[in-house]
C-alpha cells in the first residue's frame, strides 16, 4: 500500500505522488469527485487537503485561514457553499430578523454611516452614538463631545458622521469636527474648528485621514508617524463644495476628489489646483470614488438639451474620461462605484429608476422602476441591488432578472444603505431637523416619535444566532404600539419576560 501511494498508477505509467498532485491541481470539484471513484489510490489523491484548500481559496471562502486550520477542507468548502446558498435564499424570501437601532433623547436623526456592521449615528441634540450589529447583546455607547464653554447654550446639531475600521468622525453645525479612535475609548483624540458651516466631510475607507469642506476651503487632516494630528494640505477653490471623497489605497499624502457646482477637482498636495472636469452649465449631481476611478453624474440645462444627463467615469491616474454612460431626462441622484463588482456601476435617478451599467460596454444592463419619488441610495453585488427612495421605500431587486424581490416602507427618505453577505443596514433620515411646531405638543415625545427618523438592522443569517441568545420573538423594544410580521421576525409588545 505504501509503495502504491509513492508510485501513483497513471494509466500505463507510474508517477510520484507530488507530480500526480500537480496534475490534479488543474481539476475542478466535479472532476475530482469522478477521479475519486477510479481507485483507492486516486481517491486518496483526489481528496488531498492541498487541492481542496486551493479550491476553497479560489472561490473566496476562508481567505484568512491557513491549511492547518481545518482537518477536512472538502467538508469546509461544502459547508461554505451551503451557507452561501442559505443566505441567498433568505435574502430572496426575506427570512431573518429585523431590529431598530433606537436612541431617542427627544431629538432627530441627522446622519448615519456604517463600516463592517458598526453603525454611527448623529442627532440634533449634538450626541453621537455607535452600534455594533455583529452581536445581538450590543450596547450603544455615546461618544463624548468636546466640552462647550459655560453659557454656550444648546449644543449644535450633528451635520455629518463618518466611520471606518479605526476612526469615527463627526462634523457639527457650528463648524467644529471631532475625531474618535474606536480602539482608545469614548473621548475625542482630535478636534478642530472651521469658521463657517461644513458642507462636506470625507473619511478614508481604510486609513487615518479625513477631509472637510467649509466655505471655499478644503482641509485634509491626518496623523504623523508619532500619532500627532496635522494638516498636510489645505486647498483654496473657486466655488462651494457639494460632494467630497478621499481616494482609497493611496500611499503618501491623502488625495481628495471634490465636486463644486460644475467643477470636479483632484486635490493632491503636490498639484493643488488640478481640475478633473469642468463644463459650464453642467452641475455635478452625485459623486463616488474607487481606488483608481471617479464616477459622477452631470446635469444638462437649457441649450444643452441635446446632451442628456449622464454619468462620467474618469481615471484618476491619467485624468482622462474613460467612458460616459446613461442617457436620461432625470438627474442622477446617487451613484455607487466603490462597492460594486468590477467593471460595474449602479446609479439612482430622479426619474425613479435604478440602473446598473456595464462599464466595458458603456450601456445599461438592468433598469428597474419601483419608487414613487427619486432614488436616494443604492448598492449592488453580483446578483442583487438594494435601493432606497425619497418616499421612504426600501427595495431589494434581483439584478439579473430585473424583478423586485421585496420592499419595506418607512416615513422618511432612505439616506444610507449598506449590506454584506448576511446583514443590511438602512437609515431613514428626516429632512426637517426641528419638526416640533404649534401643532405638536412640546411636552409629549410620543407625538414627536414619527418625525425623528429610524435605523433598521436586518440579519439574514439565522443560523448565526446563538442558542442561548434572546429568541427573535422576544426582541421587542416594548415601545411599539402596533406589530408586524413580514417573515423578518416579530416586533410586538409583550409583558415583561
Amino acid at each position: 500500500f505504501q509503495n502504491e501511494i509513492n508510485e501513483v498508477p497513471f494509466f500505463d505509467v507510474q508517477l510520484p505522488y507530488e507530480l500526480a498532485l500537480k496534475i490534479f491541481r488543474y481539476l475542478g470539484k466535479a472532476e475530482l469527485g469522478r477521479c475519486a471513484q477510479v481507485s483507492r489510490t486516486w481517491k486518496i489523491l483526489a481528496e488531498d487537503e492541498v487541492l481542496w484548500y486551493r479550491l476553497c481559496q479560489e472561490e473566496g471562502y476562508l481567505l484568512d485561514m491557513s491549511i492547518s486550520d481545518h482537518s477536512c477542507w472538502k467538508l469546509a468548502l461544502k459547508n461554505c457553499r451551503a451557507r452561501e446558498h442559505m443566505l441567498k435564499t433568505n435574502w430572496k424570501n426575506r427570512v431573518g430578523a429585523v431590529s431598530q437601532l433606537r436612541y431617542e433623547p427627544g431629538r432627530v436623526l441627522c446622519d448615519v454611516h456604517c463600516c463592517d456592521g458598526v453603525v454611527m449615528a448623529g442627532y440634533s441634540s449634538g450626541e453621537v452614538r455607535l452600534w455594533d450589529t455583529r452581536t445581538w447583546d450590543y450596547t450603544a455607547p455615546v461618544l463624548a463631545a468636546v466640552a462647550a464653554p459655560a453659557g454656550a447654550g444648546a449644543p449644535p446639531h450633528v451635520s455629518f458622521v463618518r466611520i471606518n475600521n479605526s476612526l469615527a468622525v463627526a462634523a457639527y453645525e457650528d463648524g467644529s469636527v471631532s475625531v474618535w479612535s474606536l480602539l482608545l475609548g469614548q473621548e475625542p483624540i482630535h478636534h478642530f474648528q472651521h469658521n463657517q458651516r461644513i458642507q462636506a466631510l470625507a473619511l478614508a475607507p481604510a486609513g487615518p485621514a479625513l477631509a472637510t469642506a467649509s466655505g471655499f476651503q478644503v482641509r485634509v487632516e491626518s496623523p504623523d508617524d508619532k500619532g500627532f494630528w496635522q494638516t498636510p494640505a489645505t486647498f483654496e477653490i473657486q466655488k462651494l463644495v457639494n460632494f467630497l471623497n478621499l481616494v482609497p489605497d493611496v500611499t503618501g499624502s491623502p488625495v481628495a476628489v471634490a465636486a463644486a457646482e460644475d467643477i470636479v477637482y483632484l486635490l493632491k498636495a503636490e498639484d493643488p489646483g488640478k481640475i478633473l472636469h469642468s463644463v459650464y452649465g453642467q452641475p455635478i449631481t452625485c459623486l463616488d470614488v474607487a481606488a483608481h476611478e471617479a464616477a459622477f453624474g452631470i446635469k444638462s440645462f437649457g441649450w444643452l438639451l441635446n446632451e442628456p444627463n449622464q454619468i462620467l467615469l474618469y481615471n484618476l491616474e491619467t485624468n482622462q474620461c474613460v467612458t460616459k454612460v446613461g442617457s436620461s431626462i432625470g438627474d442622477f441622484s446617487c451613484v455607487n462605484l466603490h462597492s460594486s463588482p468590477p467593471s460595474m456601476l449602479v446609479a439612482g435617478n430622479r426619474d425613479r429608476r435604478v440602473r446598473v451599467f456595464d462599464l466595458r460596454r458603456g450601456e445599461a444592463v438592468c433598469s428597474v422602476y419601483g419608487h414613487q419619488l427619486g432614488v436616494s441610495a443604492v448598492q449592488m453585488d453580483e446578483w442583487k441591488v438594494v435601493s432606497g427612495g425619497e418616499e421612504g421605500l426600501l427595495c431589494v431587486w434581483d439584478q439579473r432578472m430585473g424583478t423586485k424581490l421585496w420592499e419595506m416602507h418607512a416615513r422618511h427618505p432612505v439616506r444610507h444603505v449598506w449590506f454584506n453577505s448576511h446583514s443590511l443596514i438602512t437609515a431613514n433620515i428626516p429632512e426637517e431637523k426641528n419638526p416640533r411646531g404649534s401643532s405638536i405638543s412640546e411636552d409629549d415625545p410620543s407625538l414627536h416619535r414619527k418625525y425623528r427618523g429610524v435605523i433598521y438592522s436586518y440579519e439574514f443569517s439565522v443560523d448565526q444566532l446563538a442558542v442561548d441568545s434572546v429568541l427573535p420573538i422576544c426582541r421587542s423594544s416594548y415601545d411599539e404600539v402596533t406589530g408586524y410580521n413580514y417573515n423578518i421576525g416579530l416586533a410586538v409588545p409583550y409583558d415583561s419576560i
